[in-house]
C-alpha cells in the first residue's frame, strides 16, 4: 500500500501513476501544490517531512493539527472532508 504524508492510500487516488507518482517521490511537490500552492510543496509533507523530519504525518504528537484539518478538498462535503480526516489518521497510526 502506498500512503502519502498526510495518510491518503495512493492506491485509491485517480491520478496516482497518472499525473501523480505519490508525494513522497517527488519530495511533496505534487501536481496540485505546484498550481495551487507558492512554494509548490504541499504543506503537509513540508511540515511532516522536510522541516520535521517524520516519514509522515503519523509520527507526528500534533497529528491531527490545524492544517491537517484544514486542507480539504475543495471537491469535498464537510461531512466527506470529517470521514476522510478520520480514516487518514487511522491509517498514518497504523503505518
Amino acid at each position: 500500500m502506498n500512503l502519502s504524508a498526510c495518510g491518503l492510500i495512493c492506491d485509491d487516488c485517480e491520478f496516482f501513476s497518472k499525473t501523480c507518482s505519490g508525494c513522497h517521490s517527488v519530495k511533496g511537490s505534487t501536481f496540485w501544490a505546484k498550481d495551487m500552492i507558492p512554494n509548490k510543496v504541499c504543506p503537509l509533507f513540508d511540515c511532516s517531512v522536510n522541516r520535521k523530519k517524520f516519514k509522515d504525518c503519523g509520527e507526528c504528537p500534533e497529528l491531527p493539527c490545524k492544517i491537517f484539518r484544514e486542507m480539504k478538498d475543495p471537491k469535498s462535503s464537510e461531512e466527506e472532508h470529517q470521514k476522510s480526516l478520520l480514516k487518514r489518521v487511522e491509517a498514518l497510526r497504523a503505518n
